[in-house]
Order: structure tokens, then C-alpha cells, then sequence
């Protein structure tokens, strides 16, 4: 009897990075080397995690660009997204600010005396929690560009922010799929 592949498409957590980098830089085109400039990815990397993000319906191509389902996109990232990567802790590190220590949620939670949360980078400005990005390459891509900054870190009080983190993140999240 002939063996059967079980080869099911998994989304990446670079797959997520890809999609929010794609949604930070508008309805515009992207090419995949602009995609894999913003995000520190190699552009082979780019292209497979469109394709499995193609796979998971979360954005199609048109005319071999690809085009974000929004709908489906924010469903997924507030909702589901952070059972899918859910947040890993470390020790104390230097690095860059990320949930409710960076913008926009800074300026709406008042911070406490315990650590804040920060992506591990040699680039950071803040002495914290590490908390592990989604890929290695969040923490600058995060600092090249400040709107997927404010994404990822409003994704990260989402996965792992207490109750008021959450959900000032959730509804500002959702404001940059209006």
C-alpha cells in the first residue's frame, strides 16, 4: 500500500511578519524585494511566506502581486494569531520597547515599577523582560519602519499583555485595517 503525505501548510511566525509588513506599507504594490528589505527576510523567504499565506487564505495575487484579505487577516491576527505564537519569555535583557512600553500603547497604559517587555537587541534603548520577537529579524525591521513597529508590538500585548493591555490593543489594532 502506497504511503500518503500528510503535508499540511503551516503558517511561520515570518509569515505573519511578512503579512504586517505588507499591510504597514499600504494598498500600493510591493515587490518581494521591498517586502524582504522592510523585513529583514531573504526574498526567497518572502515568497514562501506569501505562498503559504496564499495557502491559508489570508492574502491571493493579482496580476503576481500580492493583495491582503483584510477581513480575513484581522480575524486571524486579533482573534487567533496569538494561540498560533503564543509569547516566550526570557530574563532581563537590553532591547527595544515592545507592547505596552512602545507607542502608541505607552501613552495610554501608565507603566509600573516591574520590568517592561523588550525585544533582546544590541540596537535597543530599554532594559526589560526579553520577551522573543516572532523572528529574529523583528527588532530592526521594527526600528526601519515605525508603523510595523506599532503593529507588532500592539500584536505582542495581545499575546501577551494583561486584560487592559489587550484589549486597547485589540481596538487599536483593528484601526489599521479600517
Amino acid at each position: 500500500m502506497a504511503k500518503l503525505a500528510n503535508r499540511q501548510p503551516v503558517l511561520k511566525p515570518q509569515d505573519l511578519l511578512v503579512l504586517l509588513a505588507l499591510l504597514s506599507h499600504g494598498d500600493g504594490p510591493v515587490t518581494l524585494p521591498e517586502l524582504a528589505a522592510r523585513t529583514g527576510l531573504a526574498v526567497s523567504a518572502v515568497h514562501a511566506s506569501l505562498k503559504r499565506a496564499a495557502t491559508a487564505r489570508l492574502l491571493l495575487f493579482q496580476e503576481r502581486r500580492p493583495v491582503l484579505l483584510k477581513p480575513q487577516l484581522k480575524e486571524f491576527l486579533l482573534t487567533g494569531a496569538k494561540y498560533a505564537f503564543p509569547p516566550l519569555f526570557a530574563s532581563m535583557s537590553r532591547g527595544v520597547p515592545t507592547s505596552y512600553a512602545a507607542a502608541p500603547l505607552n501613552t495610554i497604559i501608565a507603566p509600573t515599577g516591574d520590568p517592561v517587555p523588550v525585544w533582546p537587541s544590541a540596537k535597543g534603548s530599554a532594559r526589560g523582560i526579553a520577551l522573543m520577537p516572532l523572528y529574529p529579524t523583528v527588532p530592526d525591521a521594527a526600528l526601519r519602519d515605525e508603523k510595523l513597529y506599532a503593529m507588532l508590538s500592539l500584536f505582542d500585548a495581545i499575546r501577551a499583555g494583561q486584560a487592559r493591555e489587550r484589549n486597547a490593543a485589540h481596538d487599536l489594532l483593528a484601526g489599521y485595517f479600517a
